[in-house]
């Protein structure tokens, strides 16, 4: 298995020369595992809104790993937000490949990637760029709550 540290900076390095990460987003990585956010998101402590990835010993035996969106708790008003996040975007999230919504607990949606590193980092990559599509939506739900 390759650098698994390796892959999460360089992973770190694309994102944070997207054209649009200058937009207020922010990184908190790790190591084996990523958090892609807002600064507004109530994130400060890993513990709010945030798009996360992790590969560690449980996902290189599994062969599979997850890049998943949660609210935990730091999101105000927790439930109300999953519930009215939901609301806006059940529909383009049930639309794409291989994504789960769980709208359970802190769980907002999830896809299992095959862990394979050929272009590992462009894929992940391509997946948080997926998910933050849904930044408005969690903006609007934040200024309703």
């Amino acid at each position: 298995m390759k650098d698994i540290k390796a892959i999460f900076r360089n992973l770190e390095k694309m994102l944070t020369q997207a054209s649009w990460f200058e937009d207020g987003w922010e990184i908190y990585n790790r190591g084996p595992y990523l958090q892609l956010y807002k600064e507004n998101w109530h994130n400060q402590n890993q513990g709010g809104i945030h798009f996360e990835t992790y590969i560690e010993a449980p996902q290189i035996k599994q062969k599979a790993f997850p890049v998943c969106m949660h609210a935990e708790e730091d999101c105000p008003e927790q439930s109300a937000f999953i519930e009215a996040f939901l609301a806006y975007e059940r529909r383009r999230i049930e639309s794409w490949k291989g994504y789960k919504i769980s709208g359970k607990g802190y769980d907002i949606c999830q896809r299992s990637m095959p862990l394979n590193t050929k272009g590992l980092e462009q894929r992940i990559f391509e997946e948080l760029n997926r998910l933050r599509q849904l930044e408005h939506s969690v903006d609007k739900v934040l200024s309703e709550l």
